[in-house]
């Protein structure tokens, strides 16, 4: 699988790569230090009391005189021994007096006494380095032993251990097999830790990566397609990208749904405004030339020419009215809280009161009018001014569309806790093709059900609106021929 390196996976293994990097560097300069400084302490340990026999065995100091042969004695004896060791004969007071370095290397006069002392006063803390006289700079680890002539201090016999042999790290690596070898498997150690570090990286990303190519094919499909994720463990069994990614996937269908309903009710926007530019431009325009007539001609119309024009222009603008009317109701029950007034009363009595008032109107339009109401209480709660506008809209539809000599019925049913009301009338029906959009805003079926001028296609819409903020549906049953038939149900109350 190719690395992207600005993808998740990539800058993991990239921060693996710099993070085992600095631990491997960091881990060899620690070993080799540390390496440096217990190959130093051993050798100072071993040869600690070096200094000593060569003094013992040798009379070095005669006086104020240097007994030279058996400084070169000691010199040559030390060589063949161990080449890398440096031997320097010190006075009382530091000054080199004489040493086994070829001429010209030493590059001191003097050599600090104080760990000197140190080395000679004993103790532990070893390595003890001291003055290195071939490096101005430089100290090394040293055995070191008082050179005494007739019990008086004459000076210090100086042995520096390594010599230059062991002044690079890099020569004490590369003079041990067992260092190169533990650093090749410390070397291959990293190397497989490094990948099973990338192959884990890759393997825990996998189903972020997954993710964002789910979330990349949303986005490309215009937020049409919701999130599908297969194999993702909801909790307790998943972790925390489980959880994101089913998080994500019901985040995708709820934007799905409202995506589409912003573009329905965009849609019904539209629908709305060319609906009421057309009932509200039709009436106007109705008016308008009613009453343009009337001033034109003045005196020329007939009193009852006059008269009847004037009546269709009152026509109108009660139509405009009506239509306002219920455009500001339909839009307050529309809105987030629209105001409600939950109590107990009577649906009896208020269906009683309803037809009451439409019983003249059903006269006047040759319809018969009446109620069908059981003999038992029949008390709801609900708004009582919201549910009496349900029950005229409904009437007030039956009439509209019921011709002369039909029969329009209000009745109420008890059942389950509830108090069903029924509005049924023998007008002409409704094609089925039609029952699912007539309680949609504007929308009329002039062509199934007659003349439809009278109403602006609101009435239905504001009926199922108040049904729904009383936690109610509206149900309707229709048979082109035959009649319609709307009804509701409330809680019953007591």
């Amino acid at each position: 699988m190719t690395l992207a390196p600005r993808s998740l996976h990539g800058k993991l293994v990239a921060a693996l790569v710099v993070l085992i990097g600095a631990i491997g560097v960091s881990s060899v300069i620690l070993t080799l230090g540390t390496t440096r400084m217990y190959l130093e302490e051993v050798n100072q340990k071993l040869h600690r009391s070096l200094a000593e026999s060569l003094v013992a065995d040798s009379d070095l100091v005669r006086g104020t005189t240097i007994n030279h042969a058996a400084l070169e004695k000691a010199f040559r004896s030390l060589m063949i021994v161990n080449p890398a060791i440096e031997v320097y004969l010190l006075d009382a007071k530091g000054a080199i007096l004489a040493f086994s370095a070829p001429p010209g290397k030493v590059r001191r006069t003097h050599i600090g006494l104080a760990p000197v002392a140190a080395f000679l006063k004993g103790g532990e803390a070893f390595p003890i380095r001291g003055e290195d006289p071939r490096d101005p700079a430089g100290y090394k680890v040293f055995s070191v032993a008082p050179v005494m002539d007739g019990g008086v201090l004459s000076g210090y016999l100086y042995v520096v251990l390594g010599g230059q042999a062991y002044d690079s790290v890099v020569r004490v690596f590369q003079g041990s097999y067992i260092l190169r070898l533990a650093a090749g498997v410390a070397a291959a150690g990293l190397v497989l830790a490094l990948a099973a570090g990338a192959l884990s990286f890759v393997w825990l990303t996998r189903r972020p990566r997954r993710l964002s190519a789910a979330l990349e094919a949303f986005k490309k499909s215009d937020f049409q397609e919701p999130l599908r994720l297969e194999g993702w463990r909801p909790s307790p069994h998943g972790d925390e990208v489980d959880n994101l990614g089913l998080t994500v996937e019901s985040m995708s269908r709820r934007m799905v749904r409202q995506i589409a309903q912003l573009r329905q009710a965009d849609s019904a926007r539209r629908d709305m405004v060319a609906n009421i530019s057309h009932d509200l431009r039709t009436p106007l325009t109705s008016l308008q030339g009613y009453l343009e007539t009337v001033l034109m001609k003045g005196g020329d119309l007939a009193p009852e020419r006059r008269e009847h024009y004037i009546e269709l222009a009152l026509k109108h603008c009660q139509r405009l009215g009506q239509l306002t009317e219920e455009l500001f109701e339909l839009a307050k029950l529309e809105s987030d809280r629209p105001p409600m007034h939950i109590e107990s009363f009577s649906l009896e009595e208020l269906a009683q009161d309803v037809v009451q008032k439409f019983r003249l109107e059903a006269e006047k339009r040759g319809i018969t009018l009446d109620m069908q109401i059981p003999g038992d209480a029949s008390a709801v709660a609900g708004d009582i001014a919201l549910i009496e506008r349900v029950l005229e809209n409904l009437i007030e539809n039956a009439l509209r569309y019921t011709p002369a000599g039909g029969r329009i019925c209000v009745s109420l049913i008890h059942g389950d806790g509830q108090v069903a009301a029924q509005i049924t009338d023998t007008g002409r029906g409704i094609e089925h093709a039609e029952l699912p959009h007539i309680f949609e805003r504007f929308y009329r079926v002039e062509k199934a059900r007659g003349d439809a001028a009278e109403g602006a296609g609101l009435g239905l819409a504001i009926v199922r609106r108040i049904l729904q903020l009383h936690d109610s549906a509206i149900e309707v049953e229709s048979e082109p021929g035959v009649g319609t038939s709307f009804r509701f149900a409330l809680p019953a109350s007591g």
